[in-house]
């Protein structure tokens, strides 16, 4: 476990608290170990959801620290790059359901770290934006990408290309965020959220998610066969006699991901 991560495990959730202050800025081992940590979780059968917050009041993550671009070493960009990009769609394709849990500032890779999880709740007093382009740069964590999926090309160009930042009542108007909670509590609202996916089968739980991120690479075309061929193949598991067979005597499935 790195020292800019802590994990913690409660049930069939891993919460990893980002700990790098005073603004949990990434560096390239905080990354790797990001990265490193999502495939250990990922071969953790007991492990359906994770949750990513930082210990701060004040900041989930302020993104890069810029003094690592200060003398336009175009080597370290390039290693830099690499890294984010390693890390987060490494993120991205987490077998089961991330969930970030912004409790402050959401500032570049700080708020990409949050684009790469499939649901984002938000406290009252975060704020979020991609400044990238104020400072020379762009986002290149999958900001200008992820941010459109979610938000559509109108607020990804006022948010990247004009630089606005949002507070937590826009990101939940216009869809960047799923959950506003009071401050304090996003941790455990996340935690909560993150429960209920305990009731669902790990294993199609994942094929969902694969299926349902089809949508960003492909046509619907494309996904519809994909998605019938995903239906038949969870007959291949343990969960999906399970979770039918619970249903019908009236009990509550025990889960063996698998």
């Amino acid at each position: 476990m790195s020292e800019y991560l802590k994990l913690e495990k409660i049930n069939n959730t891993a919460v990893v608290t980002f700990n790098n202050p005073p603004a949990h800025t990434w560096t390239l081992t905080s990354l790797a170990a990001l990265r490193d940590l999502v495939l250990e979780l990922n071969a953790d059968k007991d492990i359906y959801a994770l949750v990513l917050t930082a210990d701060s009041e004040k900041f989930f993550s302020a993104g890069a620290d810029l003094n690592v671009f200060a003398d336009g070493d175009k080597d370290n960009a390039q290693a830099m790059a690499d890294m984010f990009g390693q890390a987060f769609e490494t993120l991205s394709q987490f077998r089961g359901v991330s969930i970030a849990a912004i409790n402050g500032y959401a500032m570049g890779g700080g708020l990409e770290v949050a684009l790469a999880c499939d649901l984002r709740i938000a406290e009252e007093h975060a704020v979020m934006a991609l400044p990238e382009a104020s400072v020379g740069l762009l986002p290149c964590a999958g900001g200008t990408q992820n941010l459109h999926i979610l938000v559509g090309e109108g607020w990804t160009k006022r948010m990247i290309l004009c630089g606005e930042r949002v507070d937590s009542a826009t990101a939940l108007r216009i869809g960047l965020v799923e959950e506003v909670v009071a401050s304090g509590t996003s941790k455990d609202a996340a935690i909560a959220l993150a429960g209920k996916v305990a009731r669902q089968s790990p294993v199609a739980v994942a094929a969902c998610k694969s299926l349902i991120q089809m949508n960003r690479s492909g046509s619907i075309a494309q996904a519809l066969p994909v998605e019938r061929q995903a239906f038949v193949d969870l007959f291949d598991s343990k969960d999906q006699k399970e979770g039918v067979n619970a249903f019908l005597e009236k009990r509550k499935p025990q889960w063996v991901n698998g």
